[in-house]
């Protein structure tokens, strides 16, 4: 073996001890380029360095979007902007930059089901994963508390909660939409307690504050839980119409304007026969 083959395999060996898979698999072809366009020493390093970074930047947002369970479908690419009110879109602007999770506060969406609530938060924590590196979970309501309800049962709810504590913002969709038991609700009220000034949540919700006791059962830990969540808080009052009625309707006119203009291009036959009696 040549002192140069066994070179690249001994800077093989400690570029996959040194965990650098990128440059470990361009080092040679870099070096040839290199060679080729005189680059100097720091700028064959560099560009290795910075194709290692690129890499790993890439893989991490993929994993912290896997990981954030979010409907990657909601994107704000796909969201209608043009729906919102001014003042809507003012503070869709002001939540894109992402300070609102440096400052811990929490976004608390309300509107009539279909209004675009979920796709609109869904689309801005997409964006600050994919732009800022940001770690997000989302979670149903549902889905949260019976989770959160098996940890408590097991002994673990300090577990749950502290491991919950890695991500910036947790996004509770449909609060209030399915009814739970006061036992259930009394973990979820432990989570907001146990982020409060500590993370940002992002809530939303079919029901005003003012409904909110049939939530968790109890005006004290209704009062309890709303304060903690107002306290540093951004609202959206999305009361808007319906998207997917709007859509609905939107697909039945144009049906109907196909049919009608169908009927207008091939007459049925009745149509005919009473065309001819009036000539």
């Amino acid at each position: 073996m040549s002192v140069k083959s066994q070179l690249s395999r001994d800077l093989s060996l400690h570029l996959k001890e040194l965990c650098l898979p990128t440059i470990r698999s361009l080092f040679e072809e870099e070096a040839q380029r290199a060679q080729q366009e005189a680059l100097s020493y720091q700028q064959y390093l560099f560009e290795l360095a910075r194709q290692e970074c690129e890499i790993r930047l890439q893989n991490r947002i993929e994993r912290y979007l896997r990981e954030s369970k979010l409907p990657l479908e909601k994107t704000l690419d796909t969201f209608d902007l043009d729906r919102l009110p001014a003042k809507l879109k003012q503070q869709f602007r002001a939540l894109q930059d992402g300070t609102f999770l440096d400052r811990r506060e929490n976004v608390l969406a309300f509107g009539n089901p279909g209004s675009g609530k979920t796709h609109l938060l869904a689309g801005i924590c997409q964006h600050l994963i994919r732009t800022q590196n940001r770690r997000i979970y989302f979670t149903t309501c549902q889905s949260l508390v019976e989770s959160l309800l098996t940890s408590k049962q097991d002994l673990k709810l300090e577990r749950t909660l502290k491991s919950l504590s890695r991500y910036e913002a947790i996004f509770i969709d449909d609060i209030g939409y399915v009814q739970q038991s006061r036992e259930q609700m009394e973990v979820l009220f432990s989570l907001l307690a146990h982020r409060y000034e500590r993370g940002s949540i992002l809530v939303t919700s079919n029901l005003p504050f003012s409904k909110w006791e049939v939530i968790f059962k109890d005006p004290m830990t209704t009062a309890a839980a709303i304060d903690r969540l107002v306290h540093h808080s951004v609202i959206l009052e999305m009361n808007l119409t319906s998207y997917r009625m709007e859509a609905a309707k939107s697909k039945r006119n144009d049906t109907e304007a196909r049919q009608k203009s169908t009927s207008q291009e091939h007459p049925t036959y009745n149509q005919v026969i009473i065309a001819q009696k009036n000539l």
